[in-house]
Order: structure tokens, then C-alpha cells, then sequence
């Protein structure tokens, strides 16, 4: 038994996507499957890229970098043909980088595009947001404390004021 155990255990950590078909209750869109990313701090569900509805061009990128960035074509510019989603990918010099990055990025895009508001990266970009806002209202509430503080002193160190 030990060994199942740890033959399950050393195939958990080296997996880093199981295909998992779509849930009963989210429709998918047609030729897509659910790919559940392993290994990764928060799990989130994407839908698979079928590679024969990608249509793939390498540009020129622009922005800083020169020379570096006017004479390679490393950026991705990839297309969903179903969708007619495009998403252009210029992060790093390398194409190889480019090319995961933007597909990556175009299964969070049909992931928004299939669930809407209930897509679990804009639910994780909300829940972001939320405890931001909640940071900065206790930092704001903890600055006021001491500025009452600091004046009540300066009040009270004040000569005259004989308060026992």
C-alpha cells in the first residue's frame, strides 16, 4: 500500500494539468475541454486551447528596448478563430516565453468570455481588490488614531493646563 501511496504522491507533484471535463451546469465552448492547472498556489479552472482554432503570427514588438525590440520578431500575436479573440503577447525576448504567456493569457480571456462575472479569475481579481480597499481603510483608521493621539498630548503638555 505504501508504494501506491507514493507512486500517487510523486505523480501528483510532477502532473502540472489533469484534463477534467467541463462541470453539468457551465456549457462549454464547442472544442474546448477544462484544464485544472496542479502545483500551483490557488487553482483555478481554464478552459483547454485547441491548437487548430489558434491562428499564430510573430510581429515586431514595440515599446522600450531598442534595437533589441525593432529587428526580432518575438512577439505573439495570438487568434481564436471560434471566438475572434486576439491577444497580443510581448513580455520577454524570448518567442518560446511569448508563446506560453499568450496562450495562458487566451484561456483566462475564453474563460471570462464563457463564465462572465462568475469566472474564477475575475472573482480572484475582485477578492484582490476587496482586501486592498480593506488595507488601506485599517491603515487610514490606524493613521487618524495617532493623529488624535499626538494632539491630545499636545494639548494636555500644553503649560496652563493643570488637568490630575
Amino acid at each position: 500500500m505504501s508504494r501506491i501511496s507514493t507512486f500517487m504522491n510523486s505523480l501528483y507533484r510532477t502532473s502540472t494539468r489533469i484534463i477534467w471535463r467541463s462541470s453539468p451546469n457551465i456549457p462549454p465552448l464547442p472544442g474546448l475541454t477544462r484544464v485544472f492547472t496542479a502545483g500551483k498556489k490557488d487553482l483555478i479552472e481554464l478552459p483547454a486551447l485547441n491548437e487548430d482554432e489558434l491562428e499564430e503570427q510573430f510581429v515586431r514588438g514595440s515599446g522600450p528596448g531598442g534595437q533589441a525590440t525593432n529587428k526580432t520578431s518575438n512577439c505573439v500575436v495570438l487568434k481564436h478563430i471560434p471566438t475572434g479573440t486576439i491577444v497580443k503577447c510581448h513580455q520577454t525576448r524570448s518567442v518560446d516565453i511569448n508563446r506560453k504567456r499568450a496562450r495562458d493569457i487566451m484561456r483566462e480571456k475564453l474563460d471570462v468570455l464563457q463564465k462572465g462575472e462568475l469566472s474564477e479569475v475575475l472573482v480572484k481579481k475582485k477578492e484582490s481588490m476587496m482586501k486592498k480597499q480593506e488595507k488601506r481603510r485599517k491603515v487610514n483608521e490606524n493613521l487618524e488614531r495617532k493623529r488624535l493621539f499626538k494632539e491630545t498630548l499636545a494639548t494636555a503638555s500644553k503649560p496652563g493646563n493643570d488637568t490630575v
